[in-house]
């Protein structure tokens, strides 16, 4: 774990776990918050094609395998690194793989904590389904589980992180776990 005060906060977990609850939290308290999995999407816009799981998975499965497994990383630095330099901390909301997280600790040495959000599989995959943007059926889900972990390294950001909450409860609950968390790391928007 960091010695000293993050300037950067990596929310990282499954799909449907609660990352992006998180990140909307603490971007509404003011905190610059960068949604990986946005690099995608824009990219999936870019090329004209529907917004779905399967064209995502296309995008994001083809960045790394042109550029690296910390393709997503590598393009999102520069926006972090114009944001460090302008905010005290920063959010990154989605944190896919372990080479994205090694190269983040090596071009933002000392300044990441790594905050892992996990649920119980069966709530994931409700809440995917459920959710109004981008829903997922379960045979969805689960294919995009077993691509990110097979093919994005997904496994080890959340294996190594410095703090877990479980999100099997209420939002409320969460968000409250989060803010201890925040509390403690001293971890200011302003």
């Amino acid at each position: 774990m960091t010695t000293n005060t993050p300037r950067a906060l990596a929310l990282v977990g499954m799909p449907g776990s609660g990352k992006t609850v998180c990140a909307q939290h603490l971007d509404r308290q003011g905190y610059y918050t960068f949604r990986f999995g946005q690099i995608v999407v824009d990219e999936v816009a870019r090329r004209g094609w529907v917004l779905n799981p399967e064209n995502e998975r296309i995008v994001r499965e083809e960045f790394r395998q042109q550029e690296g497994i910390n393709a997503i990383a590598r393009r999102a630095l520069p926006y972090l690194k114009s944001a460090m330099a302008e905010r005290p901390c920063i959010v990154i909301d989605g944190l896919y793989g372990f080479g994205e997280y090694k190269l983040l600790q090596e071009e933002l040495p000392g300044t990441m904590a790594v905050v892992a959000i996990v649920s119980e599989r069966g709530l994931r995959y409700q809440r995917l389904a459920e959710r109004p943007e981008r829903p997922l059926t379960p045979t969805q889900a689960a294919a995009r589980d077993y691509a990110e972990i097979e093919n994005l390294e997904k496994g080890g950001p959340i294996a190594i992180a410095d703090f877990t909450l479980l999100n099997n409860g209420s939002p409320g609950d969460l968000l409250a776990a989060l803010d201890a968390v925040v509390a403690r790391l001293d971890f200011r928007a302003q």
